[in-house]
């Protein structure tokens, strides 16, 4: 090998060496928001206590349903849809996440603005919500029968 091309090799290995070092690493993410990190502050549960305190009827109006009929079917749901925590992370409580799915079926409003309200990323609630429909129909189908009939529910 002449001198001119291992002058070139080395200039090579040199440039590659400049170029890894010149490459910023990319900033760590948190694996959580810095809006949802306030979780425990302002999540549903709070929101919900805060309704209930409320003497106008507020919580019947969130949830679509008394406080008393929402803690039964909380009583009879609530093995189903319960998380065990991590180390990495609280699990959301199964009132939480019955809250979290009455208001969908009652208001219809997008993943995104229940993300806000209850400070759950669109993600996880867009798992939740189906989760909590299929533990509702699993534990209300001795209550309840539902059919499905040409695009209309038809209660028997």
């Amino acid at each position: 090998m002449t001198d001119a091309a291992a002058f070139v090799v080395m200039s090579g290995a040199y440039l590659q060496l400049l170029k890894k070092k010149s490459r910023r690493r990319s900033r760590r993410r948190w694996w959580m928001v810095s809006l949802n990190q306030s979780r425990e502050r302002y999540s549903g549960t709070h929101l919900m206590a805060d309704l209930l305190k409320e003497p106008s009827g507020r919580f019947e109006n969130f949830c679509r349903m008394s406080f008393e009929d929402f803690e039964e079917l909380l009583q009879k749901i609530e093995p189903v849809i319960s998380k065990k925590d991590t180390r990495l992370r609280k699990a959301i409580p199964g009132k939480e996440r019955l809250a979290l799915t009455l208001r969908f079926l009652a208001s219809g409003d997008s993943f995104k603005s229940l993300h806000y309200l209850f400070k759950i990323s669109a993600q996880l609630i867009s798992s939740i919500v189906p989760e909590v429909c299929s533990a509702l129909i699993k534990v209300l189908s001795n209550v309840i029968q539902v059919t499905f009939l040409f695009g209309y529910f038809i209660r028997r």
